[in-house]
């Protein structure tokens, strides 16, 4: 891997820990305590994934995440958070977070879920070249770009690879297992529900009417598609 990952945690055990085996998955680690330190960091360059914490003095893993998304939509970002309940999950992915883990977590997930997300950015192994155009949309491949009307919009890594799924196979139901298996990985261990924020995500940026959708078609008792 040489993919670099910013951990932003403000408990040192904790990043300690987290560092140590992120090394020896073989990334580039940069650690930061604060949220102000890790946005400052990522802004000075070469930041592929960070691995937030919510809890936090000064700004919080929310602010961060709204801060980093919008200066930098392709990074990867996983969120950490010691809360179980799932309106905490939810509203880190709401903010433009990829993936959560809750504490106390398995060391061996995270590099898991890291390496996960790792691939979803990774251009290197794709050469392909090609235009994928279902009008009023189009995607570049090689620059992993979306348009509609030729507008370019913003859609984070994930985003992106649920946009390419649906756009490669117009009309076909995919159960929620499915876009799991194929975007997050066979190896990703979390539950369904971080499909459906991602794809509300990507509904409120591609569609006219988010709440009544007009390309990504809820098909109830399965999953999604994108209207042929």
């Amino acid at each position: 891997m040489d993919k670099t990952v910013l951990i932003v945690e403000d408990e040192d055990s904790i990043r300690k820990f987290v560092k140590i085996n992120l090394d020896r998955a073989g990334f580039i680690v940069k650690e930061a305590s604060t949220g102000e330190e890790g946005i400052d960091i990522a802004r000075q360059g070469e930041i592929d994934i960070v691995v937030l914490d919510i809890m936090m003095p000064g700004i919080d893993g929310y602010e961060v995440c709204k801060i980093l998304r919008k200066e930098f939509p392709d990074i990867g970002i996983i969120m950490l958070t010691a809360k179980s309940q799932d309106i905490d999950k939810i509203m880190g992915l709401e903010y433009g977070t990829d993936d959560y883990l809750t504490k106390p977590f398995n060391p061996m997930e995270l590099v898991l879920r890291v390496k996960s997300l790792a691939r979803r950015l990774d251009v290197a192994d794709d050469d392909d070249h090609s235009i994928l155009v279902i009008k009023p949309f189009k995607i570049d491949k090689y620059s992993r770009k979306f348009f509609k009307e030729d507008q370019e919009i913003e859609l984070t890594p994930t985003e992106y690879q649920i946009a390419k799924l649906f756009m490669e196979n117009p009309g076909r139901a995919f159960k929620r297992d499915e876009i799991l298996n194929i975007v997050w990985g066979y190896d990703f261990v979390g539950d369904s529900k971080i499909v459906d924020v991602n794809i509300r995500r990507l509904r409120s940026k591609i569609e006219l009417d988010s709440s009544n959708p007009t390309y990504i078609e809820t098909v109830w008792g399965i999953g999604y598609r994108w209207k042929s």
